[in-house]
């Protein structure tokens, strides 16, 4: 018997950087200073153009 990962959507990968990596920046704003509010909006601007940036450059491209 041969165990494999299980396979998850693209989409799912592309939104678990997106919110991870929005996280980490709002995170690291908020810790250097920032204003919540200023952090947040950039955090969220930045994870929308992560999950879009993995989603359409994210996948590999399977060999024939």
């Amino acid at each position: 018997m041969h165990l494999r990962p299980p396979s998850f959507d693209h989409g799912v990968i592309s939104f678990l950087w997106a919110f991870g990596l929005g996280l980490f920046i709002l995170l690291g704003s908020i810790a250097i200073g920032v204003d919540a509010a200023t952090a947040f909006i950039v955090a969220a601007v930045a994870a929308g153009a992560i999950f879009l940036y993995v989603r359409i450059y994210g996948e590999e491209q399977l060999r024939r």
